[in-house]
């Protein structure tokens, strides 16, 4: 039975990844392999994210244009948590709003150009 779905995110430096997530995001990292670092983990809110040193995928013109998203992470209080990134400096690439899909939500780009969407359920 399945109880969580990791995602598995590629940087090519996994430091300035390591310290964004932790700095703008608030994650904390739970560990790190080999010397210098080649995977890692992050954490917040029980939930994980993992990284792997290795060159990205070929880029996507079209990613940003289309909003094309690595990742939709559900939350509990959209305005609160984009008030904190806001606080942090996060880039956003969507202001917070509702959607049509009965959700709260925001698009942030993470230091490597993903995106990131977080939502919570009106």
């Amino acid at each position: 039975m399945l109880r969580q779905i990791v995602p598995l995110f590629f940087t090519t430096d996994l430091p300035s990844t390591l310290a964004y997530y932790k700095d703008k995001l608030g994650f904390e990292c739970l560990g790190t392999w080999s010397d210098p670092p080649v995977y890692a983990i992050v954490a917040r809110d029980r939930h994980a994210i993992h990284f792997r040193c290795a060159a990205p995928p070929q880029a996507n013109p079209e990613k940003y244009s289309e909003e094309l998203l690595d990742a939709y992470v559900s939350i509990e209080d959209a305005d609160a948590l984009f008030a904190e990134y806001a606080a942090r400096g996060v880039e956003f690439t969507r202001g917070i709003g509702n959607m049509p899909w009965n959700c709260r939500e925001f698009v942030v780009k993470d230091c490597d150009g993903r995106l990131l969407a977080f939502g919570a359920n009106l």
